[in-house]
């Protein structure tokens, strides 16, 4: 059996585990310390400001304070509100190829010359000219589902009575004036000429129109998304009918209607009444020039 193994700690004796034992007390006291001090010494110890070691002292990562970011508001392609124009009756005068007129489809969607922004001559079978205080009317087609983006491409088929409210293919049926479709630009924009139309017993002065999602789907007045019609302005209603030779009863026919009382408008809401009322500006003399917005929720 081998003897001769190498001394180890709990062979020394007594005092030098008394020695031993001190030199731990000894450290663990420094450890306390430096535990105590924590990062402030370190960062003293490197070169750090006064301000620094007070930061850090607590010994948890600093949050940094969040910094407020400028919001760019996107922009719109108008900058108007807008709503949805509510659907109204296309009336018995559309001659859009849903009704008939003197026996026979009326359609002037599918007649050649339809397509046109001045609509105050008849193209049809005569070349008459609807008289009275001209408008030029532009209107805007939007989409309410878009922050009220232009569409482009669509077309806006309109219509409207003569100063004596008749109405052109039916009540003036050797007439055509007072039609015209127009397809909208890359503003969502078209815009008629025409005239201010008359005011006949029961109704307030107004304009139709529909709008077709394309050209080629406006052949037939069932493929519309939007069929409505336009209030024209109070102030101009009067202004204009106040001339009885030019409009032979329409100011009498004027006094006896109001918005609230109309069949097609008393219903809407009062947004709705002010989108469907274009604004216009002249007189009677020069004529008006005015727009309108039309929103559709596509």
């Amino acid at each position: 059996m081998r003897h001769d193994h190498e001394p180890e700690d709990h062979d020394l004796g007594l005092a030098h585990d008394l020695k031993v034992m001190g030199a731990m007390m000894a450290r663990r006291r420094a450890l306390k310390w430096f535990a105590g001090v924590g990062t402030a010494a370190v960062v003293a110890g490197c070169g750090g400001n006064e301000d620094d070691a007070v930061a850090l002292t607590s010994g948890t990562t600093a949050t940094p304070t969040p910094t407020a970011t400028a919001t760019t508001t996107p922009t719109t392609t108008t900058s108007a509100a807008c709503v949805a124009d509510p659907t109204e009756t296309n009336g018995p005068y559309p001659a859009d190829g849903t009704n008939t007129s003197s026996g026979a489809t009326s359609n002037a969607l599918t007649t050649s010359g339809i397509v046109r922004s001045d609509i105050r001559a008849s193209f049809i079978s005569s070349s008459t000219v609807a008289t009275g205080v001209q408008l030029t009317l532009t209107l805007k087609v939007v989409n309410v589902n878009a922050t009220c983006a232009a569409l482009s491409g669509y077309a806006v088929y309109i219509w409207m009575c003569d100063r004596s409210g008749k109405y052109s293919l039916y009540t003036a049926a050797t007439e055509s004036y007072l039609r015209g479709v127009q397809v909208t630009d890359a503003n969502g924009e078209v815009t008629f000429t025409m005239i201010v139309p008359g005011c006949y017993d029961g109704r307030w002065p107004h304009i139709h129109f529909e709008v077709f999602s394309s050209l080629t789907a406006a052949t037939s007045g069932r493929y519309a998304v939007l069929v409505s019609q336009l209030a024209l302005p109070s102030a101009v209603c009067t202004a204009v009918y106040a001339d009885t030779t030019t409009y032979p009863g329409s100011a009498t026919n004027f006094a006896r209607v109001s918005l609230s009382s109309d069949n097609v408008f008393g219903d809407n809401t009062a947004a709705q009444i002010a989108q469907q009322t274009p604004t216009l500006t002249g007189s009677t003399t020069a004529g008006y020039t005015g727009s309108a917005v039309i929103g559709i929720a596509r």
